[in-house]
């Protein structure tokens, strides 16, 4: 059960950051782990990722996990690449990583913050509303 309800934060998506600080420093030591996330999803070990050279594109969720094996198979980033060490000692690329089948994906708001979406709540199949543009 919840023992305490914030206001400010929904349970459904984490907060990153600035999208331009994050940027930078994919782009200077490779994508980000963010460990353990939120009892809906179970702790699933997310990767963070951004392509290209625009902070407002290109963002990419991945578990963390080689896309060919489950999530026992965790990987270990090598320092400052996007190169990853799985658990058979492959070397593989971020995006040999695992995509999330749970929905979780980026989301910028304001142009400037970015948020990682956790995905669907077990039994909840609705499809996000992208009205509203």
């Amino acid at each position: 059960g919840d023992q305490s309800q914030t206001s400010t934060v929904t349970p459904d998506r984490l907060p990153v950051g600035n999208v331009e600080r994050w940027a930078e420093s994919i782009d200077a030591d490779g994508p980000v782990r963010c460990p353990g996330l939120g009892a809906t999803t179970g702790e699933r070990t997310l990767v963070l990722d951004h392509e290209g050279d625009n902070p407002e594109k290109g963002w990419v969720v991945y578990y963390a996990h080689p896309a060919d094996r489950d999530a026992s198979c965790t990987v270990e980033q090598i320092q400052g690449t996007s190169s990853f060490l799985d658990c058979d000692g492959r070397t593989i690329d971020v995006t040999d990583l695992a995509l999330p089948d749970n929905g979780e994906y980026p989301i910028i708001e304001d142009r400037t913050q970015l948020y990682i979406d956790l995905g669907d709540r077990p039994g909840d199949t609705t499809v996000p509303s992208t009205s509203g543009e």
